[in-house]
């Protein structure tokens, strides 16, 4: 080794340079390229599956009743951003509509669906891709409006010297033509001029044809309509419906209502109206008449009587009608039920009933006086055997005591299925409600 010390420096760098060859995995170097420099280089790869992470939003559980619906919106389109819990469709069932909201922020990536199409419980809807692609359109979209604040505006980087002179003013008069009616006129009686100036001649690009435009347009049946439709003329076709009327006297009633409304919103958060007074005087009419709270199956041959009472509240909303329930009505009081009453018609009109709002319902109390109607027959919601309808309260003249005086009243009605109740238990149940409302002392006895 001695002798000879350049072979023994060339061996030691070729066990140096294939060390590292294996270590790079690259091929062994040839003893051509010993003489060379070796450079390495290394890369360091970070993969997480949170910054490529793709969400598919799937149709939600709705209802144990309830495995499908209709896509009634669809609130994205693909390529726009959705922020967490954001609505990004809306699924229309037989009676209420259930939002779908994104579980986190990202990126329309893909749509699987379109508006109106049937979809089931657990079905993809809607593909979001976050991490990655959104921080990239966070990045272009901060990029873009810092270039934006950042460039100077184009009208004041020109410069003075390419501004066109201004063209020289010049007069120009325009002498319009007059009706014919006006030259018919004007041949024997001169007009002024100012009213020359001020009038037009009419318009001869359009021809009358002296009828009326009429258009018409067609929908598609939504599906809270079809069931609507559906279920109301299965009453129809069901039940034996009569109706029974009364009117009742609303002096006290609504002096009661003025005289405690304030304090029990004070006191309680609970705006007094009429409908929990009717609700409580019809619960204690059904207790009395119990064949108003029961139902019956012809089928089965049975009636099925109940100690509890649900009330099926009739409330409008741009979808339809809708009857949540009040619940357990035999222990509230009237401000209890009132306070349920609200809750429930907001949750309606906000679109945010749920099924277990809607399912059950012994009889059912519609309200058409909001409205202003007078007088109405309405349809049993069937299973159920009867409806109470409340109607617009109007001064009129009654005798009081055999004398003539001016009373605010209201007509109110009771549609019942003949199989079940008779008309004299409609009728009792009429004038209990009337006893309570004309003297709502008995019913804080009760």
């Amino acid at each position: 080794m001695l002798r000879h010390p350049q072979a023994a420096a060339r061996r030691v760098q070729l066990a140096n340079a294939l060390s590292a060859a294996l270590v790079a995995g690259c091929r062994p170097p040839s003893r051509q390229r010993l003489c060379q420099p070796t450079v390495l280089f290394s890369r360091t790869f970070t993969i997480s599956h949170l910054r490529h992470a793709d969400v598919t939003v799937k149709v939600p559980q709705m209802a144990e009743s309830i495995s499908e619906g209709t896509l009634s919106q669809l609130l994205k389109k693909v390529g726009e951003r959705v922020e967490a819990d954001e609505e990004l469709a809306t699924i229309e069932t037989d009676k209420i509509g259930v939002s779908v909201n994104a579980p986190e922020a990202g990126i329309v990536a893909q749509v699987f669906v379109q508006e109106g199409d049937v979809v089931t419980v657990g079905q993809d809807l809607v593909q979001l891709e976050t991490g990655v692609a959104l921080e990239g359109a966070q990045q272009a979209a901060g990029k873009d409006k810092t270039q934006a604040s950042t460039e100077p505006p184009i009208a004041a980087s020109k410069p003075q010297s390419e501004s066109k002179p201004a063209p020289e003013a010049t007069e120009t008069r325009t002498t319009e033509a007059p009706p014919k009616e006006q030259v018919k006129k004007s041949a024997g009686t001169e007009q002024p001029a100012a009213k020359h100036q001020n009038e037009k001649a009419p318009s001869t690009s359009v021809e009358s044809t002296g009828q009326l435009a009429r258009s018409e347009r067609s929908e598609k049946l939504s599906r809270m309509r079809k069931t609507i439709a559906t279920r109301l003329k299965q009453s129809q076709d069901t039940c034996a419906s009569l109706t029974t009327v009364q009117r009742l006297d609303m002096t006290n009633l609504m002096a009661w209502r003025a005289k405690y409304k304030e304090t029990i919103a004070e006191s309680q958060g609970v705006k007094l109206g009429y409908m929990g007074a009717f609700a409580k005087a019809a619960t204690l009419a059904a207790q009395q008449v119990p064949r108003i709270n029961a139902s019956i199956d012809t089928d089965r041959e049975i009636i099925t009587y109940r100690d509890y009472i649900d009330i099926s509240i009739a409330v409008s909303t741009p979808k339809g009608l809708v009857t949540p329930v009040v619940r357990d009505c035999e222990t509230k009081n009237v401000v209890e039920i009132e306070r349920d009453i609200a809750a429930i018609a907001k949750k309606a009109r906000d679109g945010k009933l749920t099924m277990e709002d809607l399912e059950g319902g012994n009889f059912s109390i519609s309200n058409p006086g909001i409205f202003g109607s007078m007088f109405g027959t309405p349809l049993i919601n069937y299973p159920q055997a009867a409806v109470f309808n409340m109607n617009a309260i109007k001064e009129d003249v009654v005798a009081i005591d055999g004398k003539p005086e001016i009373r605010p009243m209201m007509y109110i009605a009771l549609t019942y299925d003949h199989r079940l109740i008779d008309g004299r238990e409609a009728v009792a149940f009429l004038n209990f409600v009337k006893g309570y409302v004309e003297d709502p002392a008995k019913m804080l006895l009760f």
